[in-house]
């Protein structure tokens, strides 16, 4: 059965392999400059966040869980980040492990109610984006913290061989990731727990472990998140990630992994990361008022939604 249903969201993402295709086809019609290399760079430096955020969001999914927050988790520990690297001298190879323990924290203290406490997972990552959001403007009384060291923004805006170096952290995340699902028995435990919570119980594996992770290793993502975009806007903003879970968990279920969990391919995720930001560039570049944005990100958001119900009903 968890063959079958990562079958199918395999070929769900396949799918979208066409999509992306044809988008880039029309938007290269519509303006000239959508396929210039400077073009193509901006949008592999812009989907970095939300590719790395829809990582974590696609391992909880997979086990039928959902984390709305990650935009709260990633304005805090950036907003430290940036607090850090002004009013203290730790080193920032330091600061940055900080940074990320503060995500996994986070995200440790979401999976322990959900696992242990059998708490729903909307109502207590909601409430940790509630606090999450509270933390950070109480931290910064409201107001961003600015002139960081250009060698910590070298992490959000620098290139290594010609390529962003946010889309080459995104990378090493997906390839771990990867490895971890497709060669590790923990990534067929956390797609034994998605399917079949009952069963994976009587099999002997440990369902709420297997739960507990998927929650450290969105917290794991939020933390590098975190990092990437405070570098990258050169600042530590009160405001950072606000509805970042949105645009994650959109890219997830574009990509073909089910909300209902056991289904679902990170390469998928990827390209559903790579559509939005084509879609968002693309409209950027079509003079697209940031209004209409909103409505056209909405539409894709419930599109995706809907077919990801359908896809569990024929399945069911």
């Amino acid at each position: 059965m968890v063959e079958k249903k990562s079958l199918k969201g395999s070929m769900g993402s396949l799918m979208i392999v066409f999509i992306v295709l044809g988008l880039g086809v029309v938007l290269s019609i519509a303006t000239p400059t959508f396929l210039t290399s400077a073009n193509i760079m901006n949008i592999l430096r812009q989907i970095s966040v939300n590719g790395l955020l829809a990582i974590g969001m696609s391992m909880v999914a997979l086990t039928g869980g959902i984390d709305l927050s990650v935009g709260s988790i990633v304005a805090y520990a950036g907003i430290l980040t940036a607090g850090m690297l002004n009013y203290t001298s730790l080193p920032i190879g330091v600061i940055v492990i900080i940074a990320v323990c503060i995500g996994v924290i986070m995200g440790v203290i979401n999976g322990y109610f959900v696992a242990y406490w059998n708490a729903p997972p909307f109502v207590v990552t909601l409430a940790m984006m509630t606090v999450g959001r509270g933390l950070t403007y109480i931290f910064c009384d409201g107001k961003p913290i600015s002139k960081l060291p250009d060698a910590f923004l070298k992490i959000g805006k620098g290139s290594v061989i010609g390529l962003p170096i946010p889309f080459i952290i995104l990378m090493v995340v997906f390839v771990v990731f990867t490895i971890m699902l497709t060669k590790m028995k923990h990534g067929r435990y956390i797609y034994a727990v998605g399917g079949n919570q009952q069963a994976s119980m009587v099999s002997g594996i440990n369902v709420k472990r297997v739960i507990l992770s998927v929650y450290l290793f969105s917290g794991l993502c939020c933390g590098i998140a975190a990092v990437v975009l405070t570098a990258r806007v050169s600042a530590g903003l009160p405001k950072a990630g606000d509805g970042y879970e949105l645009d994650a968990i959109a890219a997830t279920v574009i990509g073909g992994t089910s909300l209902a969990g056991g289904t679902g391919r990170l390469w998928g995720t990827m390209l559903g990361v790579l559509l939005l930001g084509m879609v968002n560039t693309g409209l950027d570049l079509l003079n697209v008022t940031s209004y209409y944005q909103q409505v056209v990100k909405g539409l894709i958001i419930l599109g995706a939604i809907l077919i990801d119900s359908r896809r569990n009903k024929i399945a069911n």
